[in-house]
């Protein structure tokens, strides 16, 4: 709830009547009146001119950025330029740039930094249920009786999720928490039961408990007859190939590669077991890994055999961090391989169907998926690709191994639009576009529980600064694109066209126009008309899509399968992709501070914020620092193969004995300097939340 006085925003507080948040905020939140007037607000274009960026007109700027794309596409073909894009962006501004750039530049680089955080998620839910995003809600929170946190500090990252979860227990004191991490968090302050794993050994772990649950007779065989295949991810196999493949995940074998006891392992599969319904939450400790995508099929798999899915109380729930990253990528097909409506480039009637939305020339949109991101910024150094458009993000601070892609950066013609300079990626760039920021754009959001929830306008963009969609258009326009864009008046008529390309498909978002979206606090899909409540479930009968000439009474039908059944994978227990040695001995893994988000390129714009977090540091287990005489607040060095960094030495009992860990927020220290792009084969997403290093005191 945003009070604006004057045309300023003046306050802000949570709103009541608010589904997810019921009012409260977290303190990021609770300071986005004050980011919007921050010091570092960008006001007027930027061009730079003899090696420095100077204030430039829009005129000046959209000129150049549109002559320097055409003379590339012109002369290097349209595969020499690309997009790059956000979770942060609304729905609208990622479908006028997809429709740009693939459907009238005729280029797939086109990516957004979800597959930095969330592919490996959009791959488990893909290979599991043939179907991207939850399958639950929000709802099953208020409802479960067991809750398995794998790879989420969710306190910090999740604060307001974290809420619902205190108040669950709260209400009903039998209410179980596992947590399965690394590190120790201020969300233990609710567990029951930690296991604090090995960073990246959890496969086998995720194996012994589903061993233990078909064993001890926790599954569901009705649900898994009706409703369940298995597979090793290359070929179909049996549940009997699936039980033998398991028995050498025994709690032994596990709890040697995990570093847990045998008997917590065992002690978890009961509990999971034994709950009537379980929730499992997981975040950017299961998905920044090389294996991300196995890690998600196995959670889901526990669920499967379990039955726990698809009824109030129980899901399979990835936490999504960003507010789009679902809506406008997902969703609106902002990856290299997508098109909107969850459809596929490399499908010819997909193609066929959004280039008629579109009205190109279905020619236009190439069949073949353009390049993933880090392949994108890889290109950038090789000169493959020479000029990007990067919108609402920050990749030369939160790309992995920085040192092998920030020269890349250098080189090509780099258009950034952004609501804030400098940044690490404005500081690089040869046109800097002001753009506007939350409260001065109106557009839509869609979030973790697929739900699409509309962001008025409350105030006026500040200087000169413009909404991303029509800096877009006018790109478009300059390069003579400019009549297929010409009906969008508003961010509605965007959101209406958009509307077109989910019509009949498994994320129906026909019934929740504007008009709609205004009334309500967000809808989720499956909403196929106006009338429709939106959908808890999906799968079940409570969908709107769910065949029940085709289900024949089973409770879940999985429709985008033939035969409407979900997998189970037997999937190989591989560990990280650079584990620890002699050499190097700890193992170096990122994550977030309650404070701060991502870059600081929002929260460093807030003066309580930053007082409350100053600067960066590594946590060291006391048991490590004494080994090798490092003292609190001693200056130490970090060293992987890639890099080295300088950071104070914080001595506290939160990691595992072994391990370091590095809040990655601060500019001035770029812990992307040591992490490895050693990427998912499947997702395409890298491995930050796990590499080889030293430390040493200064």
């Amino acid at each position: 709830m945003v009070g604006v006085k004057n045309g300023r925003v003046a306050a802000i507080k949570g709103d009541k009547e608010n589904t997810i948040n019921r009012g409260l905020l977290c303190v990021k939140g609770f300071y986005l009146h004050k980011i919007v007037y921050g010091k570092d607000r960008l006001l007027h274009p930027l061009i730079r001119k003899n090696g420095k960026l100077e204030k430039a007109t829009w005129d000046e700027a959209m000129s150049l950025v549109a002559r320097k794309f055409s003379e590339i596409k012109e002369k290097h073909g349209a595969d020499a330029l690309a997009f790059y894009g956000s979770g942060q962006g609304t729905t609208e501004e990622t479908y006028i740039a997809n429709k740009l750039f693939k459907g009238h530049i005729g280029t797939n680089n086109f990516e957004g930094n979800p597959r930095l955080c969330m592919a490996s998620a959009v791959g488990g839910y893909l290979t599991t249920f043939g179907a991207d995003e939850p399958v639950g809600s929000y709802d099953d929170i208020d409802h479960a009786d067991l809750f398995l946190l794998i790879g989420s500090n969710t306190s910090e990252c999740h604060p307001v999720i974290y809420d619902r979860l205190v108040a669950r227990k709260k209400k009903d004191p039998r209410v179980k928490f596992i947590i399965i991490d690394p590190r120790k968090t201020p969300t233990n302050k609710i567990a029951d039961i930690h296991l604090q794993i090995l960073p990246g050994y959890d496969l086998a772990l995720m194996h012994a408990i589903a061993r233990i649950l078909i064993k001890e007779g926790y599954t569901d065989e009705q649900f898994i007859k009706d409703s369940v295949k298995f597979s090793d991810g290359k070929k179909a196999i049996s549940y009997d190939d699936y039980k033998k493949f398991l028995e050498k995940f025994t709690p032994e074998f596990a709890a040697k590669q995990a570093g847990v006891s045998a008997k917590d392992i065992v002690k978890v599969a009961r509990m999971f077991g034994e709950a009537p319904n379980a929730v499992t939450m997981w975040t950017m400790g299961v998905n920044q890994r090389t294996r991300g995508v196995w890690m998600n099929n196995l959670i889901h798999n526990l669920h499967l055999l379990t039955g726990k899915l698809g009824r109030l109380g129980s899901d399979s729930l990835s936490l999504t961090g960003q507010p789009n990253a679902c809506g406008g990528v997902r969703e609106g097909g902002g990856l290299c391989h997508l098109l909107p409506g969850h459809r596929k480039v490399a499908n010819p009637k997909h193609r066929e169907e959004i280039a008629k939305i579109w009205n190109v020339p279905v020619e236009n949109i190439q069949p073949k998926p353009g390049k993933h991101t880090m392949a994108m910024f890889e290109a950038l150094t090789t000169e493959e690709i020479k000029g990007i458009y990067i919108m609402c993000t920050n990749p030369a601070q939160s790309l992995p191994h920085l040192n092998k892609y920030l020269p890349g950066m250098k080189k090509a013609f780099v258009v950034v639009a952004d609501a804030f300079h400098p940044t690490e990626t404005t500081k690089l760039a040869d046109v800097v576009l002001p753009a506007a920021f939350w409260s001065e754009k109106e557009g839509v959001y869609g979030c973790t529980e697929r739900r699409s929830q509309h962001m008025p306008k409350s105030i006026d963009p500040q200087g000169e600064a413009r909404w991303d969609g029509d800096i877009l258009m006018d790109l478009a326009r300059r390069m003579g694109y400019g009549k297929n864009f010409e009906h969008f008046k508003t961010p509605e008529d965007v959101w209406n066209e958009y509307l077109l390309t989910t019509k009949g498909r498994d994320m129906d978002l026909t019934g929740a126009p504007y008009s709609r979206l205004r009334e309500v606090r967000g809808l989720r899909w499956p909403v196929p008309t106006e009338d429709h409540p939106g959908t808890r479930h999906r799968f079940t009968e409570e969908d709107p899509l769910f065949p029940k000439e085709k289900a024949k009474g089973r409770r879940m039908f999985f429709y985008n399968r033939p035969d409407g059944k979900a997998t189970i994978y037997a999937r190989p227990a591989k560990g990280p992709e650079e584990p620890t040695d002699s050499e190097y001995p700890f193992a170096f893994t990122t994550g977030r501070v309650l404070e701060h988000w991502h870059t600081m390129t929002m929260t460093g714009q807030a003066p309580a914020l930053v007082r409350a977090v100053p600067k960066p540091y590594v946590e060291i287990h006391p048991d490590d620092a004494r080994k090798l005489g490092i003292a609190d607040k001693d200056e130490v060095r970090i060293t992987t193969r890639r890099g080295e960094l300088d950071l104070m030495a914080r001595i506290i009992d939160r990691p595992r004995p072994g391990t370091l860990f590095v809040p990655w927020h601060w500019a001035e220290k770029l812990a992307n300097l040591l992490t490895i792009d050693a990427i998912d084969p499947g997702s395409k997403e890298p491995e930050y939340k796990v590499c080889a290093a030293q430390v040493r005191k200064v």
